[in-house]
């Protein structure tokens, strides 16, 4: 029982107190920035609020969030071994680009169709996160430069592939893949006047189970973790960096590949000029807040898609929306700093018991005595 309730006080206060401060922290940030542009922080709220009743503003909500979570499971998998994939952005374009061309270009039964593309777009962006993996593991390329560059040559990949010159189709003023057949398209569960929530919605909660059990519960998770906190000690103890570097980097290209597809199968049916983009640096974001925990990442998904959705409401009142991206910006860094703070207090009481445990062994020991 006090083992229980010791480590209750511990997840309180290690985790739980850090995110209540961030959140206390963002807030009063937030009400002060609304105070200074001459608005008052509880109107604006209540009509942030209550923009989730009006017409399918809860469910575009919902929808977003889902795509957001999977980009932040995505970075959330390299942060779980200290890497910083920040090429999501690059990894989910190309992987949906190919999987809309691919997609376009078959005719396959329901379902067939439509597993076929998933497995598409989870190769290609595995593929294309390869490239800063393997500049990692034997070149010794920083993963941040690489993919942030690779973001710049997916973004042309993009951009040609979808044009006329490559596999574009133009419709009207816009462009893009064909349009994929029926039978990949992938129903969603219709709520009326309030809108359609993404068949593919629940493939955010399935990846999330899937990490969090990966993570916890098996070997690749140790192993990840292992060698993220020292390669070396790795190493000594039969674990592979190079490999599972590999590895990770494929897990989260992976991942990425999935992000657009609730857009792709439920609603778009074919990638287009359009095309929202960006899902991959919020899934950064997203990452931060969730500290790579997929509930705290599916928490900072719904939060951060609450923000986008609502900030609309904010002209009605006269307030300039612009004030969700300071918003935005405050709670990633509370929470930033409050688990680095959280962390150091951490390190500070861990080295307080070694010593204290050591002082209390030397007591213990008669030869200390007569030394």
């Amino acid at each position: 029982m006090n083992g229980t309730r010791g480590r209750a006080a511990e997840w309180a206060r290690d985790k739980l107190a850090p995110a209540l401060a961030a959140f206390v922290f963002a807030a009063a940030l937030s009400a002060v920035v609304l105070l200074l542009a001459g608005a008052d922080p509880g109107r604006a709220l209540a009509a942030m609020a209550g923009q989730l009743g009006r017409g399918g503003t809860a469910v575009d909500a919902l929808n977003t969030a889902a795509v957001y979570s999977l980009a932040g499971i995505a970075v959330s998998v390299g942060f779980a071994m200290n890497l910083f994939n920040i090429g999501v952005e690059g990894q989910y374009r190309v992987a949906a680009v190919a999987a809309a061309v691919v997609g376009g270009a078959v005719r396959l039964p329901a379902g067939v169709h439509a597993a076929l593309i998933l497995l598409v777009a989870v190769a290609a962006g595995a593929l294309y996160a390869l490239i800063p993996a393997l500049l990692k593991v034997y070149r010794g390329v920083h993963e941040v430069i690489s993919t942030i560059m690779l973001n710049a040559v997916g973004a042309g990949i993009v951009s040609w592939s979808i044009s006329e010159r490559g596999f574009g189709v133009l419709r009207g003023n816009n462009i893009g893949t064909a349009v994929l057949a029926r039978s990949a398209w992938v129903p969603g569960w219709h709520l009326g006047s309030r809108g359609t929530v993404f068949g593919l919605a629940a493939l955010a909660v399935l990846v999330g189970v899937g990490y969090w059990v990966l993570l916890a519960r098996g070997r690749f998770g140790f192993e990840l973790r292992a060698t993220g906190e020292s390669p070396t000690a790795a190493a000594t103890s039969g674990i592979d960096p190079k490999r599972t570097t590999l590895a990770a980097m494929l897990l989260s290209g992976a991942v990425a590949g999935l992000v657009a597809m609730p857009e792709l199968v439920g609603r778009d049916h074919a990638y287009l000029m359009t095309s929202t983009t960006g899902y991959g640096f919020t899934g950064i974001a997203v990452a931060l807040l969730g500290r790579g925990h997929p509930v705290g990442v599916a928490v900072g998904a719904l939060l951060w898609s609450f923000l986008d959705k609502s900030a609309v409401a904010l002209d009605g009142v006269g307030i300039p929306r612009e004030i969700v991206m300071i918003m935005q910006g405050s709670i990633v860094l509370a929470v930033v700093v409050s688990y680095r703070v959280a962390g150091r207090r951490a390190i500070v009481r861990q080295q307080r018991t070694v010593r204290s445990a050591a002082l209390g062994a030397g007591r213990a020991d008669p030869r200390s005595r007569h030394a």
